[in-house]
């Protein structure tokens, strides 16, 4: 058995930097212990997107391991793999890749654009301040050490493009153009049931835009941030050579 080493490195790499940025997390922010809130470090849309794109890159690394199902067809009689688990791991990798990619190049896209020119709107300010923290005098929980932001919030990006436009096929135009935006609406959805169900209890969101507005405002930023994911991946996978 033969382990696709270019892939296998790229994949461990970006795992890796994942981790790191996860383990890295601030317990405390916005001077607040995030073992106090509902939903602690999950009710970031950042770390669910984390968490996805981690999966993406295991089952990436298993594929890597794996044979591929012509090689197990060429020695089946002396393989203990079955010769469907490479399809299954494949389909379940490009399955998640579908819901990861738009994911996270929709937290890149947003924090960094926020970040560089409304940083107010993206940092998570002290709930018990009376107005949001500038970004010149914002406490040192609020702003993450250079390595952990971009673990957070370019590596996963970064990884998952690479990953599509180096070692995956484009997706059929079909499945790139309903596909995208089933998955965009499921995680949209299922993203802000879970964060007004945090705020429910916390008494805020963890992103001050989401904070400054009021429901009918927080449902546009849900449906218009859906609606750009899909548009992204359909846009990704349409450059795809």
């Amino acid at each position: 058995m033969s382990v696709k080493l270019v892939p296998f490195l790229l994949h461990t790499t970006a795992a890796a930097v994942m981790t790191y940025g996860y383990i890295h997390l601030p317990d405390v922010v916005a001077n607040m212990p995030m073992a106090n809130m509902k939903g602690g470090h999950f009710q970031f849309l950042t770390i669910q997107g984390l968490c996805i794109a981690w999966i993406a890159m295991i089952l990436s690394i298993c594929c890597d391991l794996v044979p591929s199902s012509s090689e197990c067809l060429c020695y089946r009689a002396n393989s203990p793999i079955p010769i469907v688990l490479p399809g299954i791991l494949k389909s379940a990798k490009r399955a998640c890749l579908m819901s990861a990619l738009p994911l996270a190049i929709v937290i890149s896209v947003v924090y960094w654009t926020l970040l560089l020119l409304l940083p107010h709107l993206i940092l998570m300010a002290d709930p018990n301040a009376s107005e949001p923290t500038s970004s010149s005098t914002m406490p040192e929980p609020q702003r993450l050490p250079l390595s952990t932001d971009l673990a957070l919030h370019a590596a996963p990006a970064i990884a998952l493009i690479i990953d599509f436009y180096l070692l995956e096929r484009k997706y059929p135009k079909t499945v790139s153009r309903y596909g995208s935006f089933v998955f965009a609406a499921v995680v949209g959805t299922w993203y802000a049931c879970w964060v007004e169900y945090c705020a429910s209890y916390n008494g805020f969101f963890p992103y001050p835009f989401l904070t400054q507005n009021p429901f009918n405002a927080r449902v546009a930023i849900y449906v218009g941030a859906s609606t750009f994911a899909a548009l992204a991946f359909m846009a990704l996978n349409a450059l795809h050579p």
